[in-house]
């Protein structure tokens, strides 16, 4: 028997759509032509008419998230997991099924990730896929649901919908602080991701950062690191500034994890923060107010990036639009304890 999905390719209209003419829902708002055209189309392939479902009821729409990271990573740095918790929150309060996805779980299945997942894929009226991912792989996601968004990863020219962190004003908004401080020894410690076949992404918080040095034109290249983002990364590049006798009288960390093996490494030199070493961390994890001394960062409203994202996918299951929205959310920095101000 003929599907909704099927129905909506050959009849050029969203499965959302179709779904509410074939119910003839009289608020969709749809020419006549489009409607006869569906109808059409559904006699054409057999479609048999099932018990209608409501969307708002549970069951009635299935989401996919396809999540980056593995569950062991998301440990390590829970700013997925803050995501993914917003998208799994929303589905709850609204009655929304949801259908998982870790890559690592379709690893044997096919050299090809996405191909592995494709039959599961399926499966779904819509797909949040949470992370970094190469423009091979967005554009598969793309082919197998059209109604798919994309978060903490730029959907660029593809005809699909995203949301991300404005970085840039972030990193800006940070430096700024440290320089009202009178800070100019600014290191940075960040760290570098891969996707699709090991394909490493620029962090736009370090382009920021290298943007905003060399406007002020202050040579930074001795004082820039680049890991992972772990807490023993931003330890290892700490030592190695130490090493190097590069020691920065500031420290921008492109995540709390990273500031957090910064920490360490500071201490364990003798140096005390923030009389000796300021530091900023990135994404206001919980454990920021616990730290000693408690660490100024970055506010990254990762939960609410996930609310959003499932919400625009939701949306537009109800929508014939198809016009995608680009959306950065603004961040926003904690003072705390980690910065002093110097002479």
């Amino acid at each position: 028997m003929a599907t909704i999905r099927e129905i909506a390719e050959k009849a050029g209209v969203s499965a959302g759509a179709v779904s509410r003419i074939l119910n003839n829902d009289a608020t969709l708002s749809v020419s006549d032509s489009t409607r006869e055209k569906v109808f059409k189309v559904a006699d054409a392939l057999g479609y048999k008419k099932k018990e209608r479902k409501n969307l708002s009821s549970k069951g009635g729409f299935t989401l996919g998230i396809v999540q980056w990271f593995t569950l062991e990573e998301e440990l390590a740095d829970p700013y997925y997991l803050l995501v993914r918790r917003g998208i799994e929150d929303y589905c709850s309060k609204n009655g929304i099924s949801i259908l998982r996805f870790f890559p690592s779980d379709y690893a044997s299945a096919s050299s090809d990730m996405v191909s592995g997942m494709k039959d599961e894929l399926k499966k779904t009226d819509g797909l949040v896929c949470v992370g970094k991912f190469s423009e091979k792989e967005m554009k598969k996601f793309i082919s197998i649901c059209s109604n798919t968004v994309f978060l903490d990863m730029d959907a660029k020219n593809l005809p699909a919908s995203g949301i991300t962190m404005d970085f840039y004003k972030a990193v800006r908004d940070s430096l700024d602080y440290l320089f009202s401080l009178g800070h100019k020894k600014i290191a940075y410690l960040g760290g570098r991701e891969y996707v699709g076949d090991h394909e490493p992404l620029k962090d736009q918080r370090e382009s920021a950062f290298m943007d905003y040095m060399t406007k002020k034109k202050i040579d930074y290249k001795e004082y820039l690191r680049t890991g992972s983002f772990t807490s023993s990364s931003g330890y290892e590049m700490m030592n190695d500034l130490f090493d190097k006798n590069a020691v920065p009288t500031a420290i921008f960390a492109a995540s709390d994890a990273i500031a957090i093996g910064a920490m360490r490494s500071i201490n364990e030199h003798g140096l005390k923060i923030p009389r000796d070493i300021s530091i900023i961390g990135f994404n206001d994890l919980d454990a920021c107010k616990y730290t000693t001394p408690a660490l100024t960062s970055v506010h990254a409203p990762a939960y609410e990036m996930g609310a959003h994202g499932a919400n625009m996918v939701f949306s537009a299951s109800n929508l014939q639009a198809v016009t995608p929205l680009r959306i950065k959310i603004p961040c926003e920095l904690m003072i705390r304890e980690s910065c002093k101000e110097i002479k």
